[in-house]
């Protein structure tokens, strides 16, 4: 019998890793109604969100213990399964909702683990940066058994504009996930390049910019990424240092499948050089300062 969806009690949610993305994320869903529970490496940053009626726990365990959906946000693929891997508290019958960007050969190896702890796997990473994070902007791209949705309904309502359901068991939407991202970071680097090549052939940007305003050349992301580099403002919505995480994870990917994508890997290595520049936690638009030798 399928039972609707507003007849299902309000989930109690763990929300594991409140860095930029996870905190809004727990926060929104709090504002929802939903009672949750939060745990991050470094408490400190998580203390915060008491204010918002969130309990924050000491470990993972006391996070997920009374929770019926676990969501985890945390750094990459290696990092989420060691959490994961070392709750000793009972996971039987729990639903994880797994947000991170990990790809799709971490997915599989993730929804195993879910399997042999008795949970209900969610592949489900999220297209957006901290700005829709805050607003509940995100898009949702979730891959799961069907009976699994309605439990999860209320979550990604609450942290997202639209969830695009996905068939193809774990994976599936990690696999569209690193799609969307190779788009995003080549127009990232793009956006970058020319701007570093406007200075340095003495172009005022903004001439640039007023050439392809308006037309099929113009985009938002471009927008909103020469306004970061224009102003010098790298206050981080992506960092650079999760950019290169994607850009590998793509690359990966690729090599799986065997094709070769140029501009991804040349992407790459930009990122990488501006981490090793020291440009790491700033946003992703800071790879920018990856085209001048010694830039700070």
């Amino acid at each position: 019998m399928h039972v609707s969806v507003d007849k299902l009690p309000a989930p109690t949610v763990a929300v594991l890793g409140t860095g930029v993305m996870g905190a809004p994320m727990a926060r929104n869903i709090a504002a929802a109604g939903l009672a949750v529970h939060v745990w991050n490496r470094t408490r400190a940053k998580a203390e915060s969100l008491a204010e918002a009626g969130i309990t924050v726990a000491e470990d993972p365990a006391a996070a997920v213990r009374t929770a019926d959906i676990v969501l985890t946000m945390l750094t990459d693929g290696p990092a989420v399964e060691e959490v994961m891997r070392g709750i000793g508290v009972s996971l039987e019958g729990k639903v994880w909702a797994q947000t991170t960007t990990v790809g799709p050969e971490a997915a599989t190896r993730l929804a195993d683990l879910a399997a042999e702890r008795g949970m209900a796997f969610v592949d489900a990473p999220v297209v957006g940066t901290r700005g829709p994070a805050e607003t509940g902007g995100l898009k949702v791209l979730a891959a799961c058994d069907a009976d699994v949705r309605d439990r999860l309904v209320a979550v990604f309502d609450a942290i997202g504009s639209e969830t695009v359901w996905l068939d193809g068991g774990p994976g599936a939407a990690s696999r569209l996930k690193l799609v969307v991202n190779n788009w995003v970071l080549a127009l990232n680097t793009a956006t970058g390049e020319t701007l570093a090549l406007a200075r340095a052939l003495g172009v005022e940007a903004q001439y640039f910019l007023g050439t392809v305003a308006g037309g099929p050349l113009d985009a938002g992301y471009l927008r909103a990424k020469a306004e970061a580099i224009l102003e010098e403002d790298f206050t981080p919505d992506f960092s650079v240092a999760n950019a290169a995480k994607d850009a590998r994870l793509i690359l990966d990917a690729a090599e799986r499948e065997g094709i070769r994508l140029d501009v991804a890997e040349a992407t790459a290595r930009r990122f990488e050089r501006a981490v090793r520049e020291g440009h790491g936690g700033r946003d992703m638009a800071a790879a920018y300062l990856a085209s001048f030798d010694g830039e700070r």
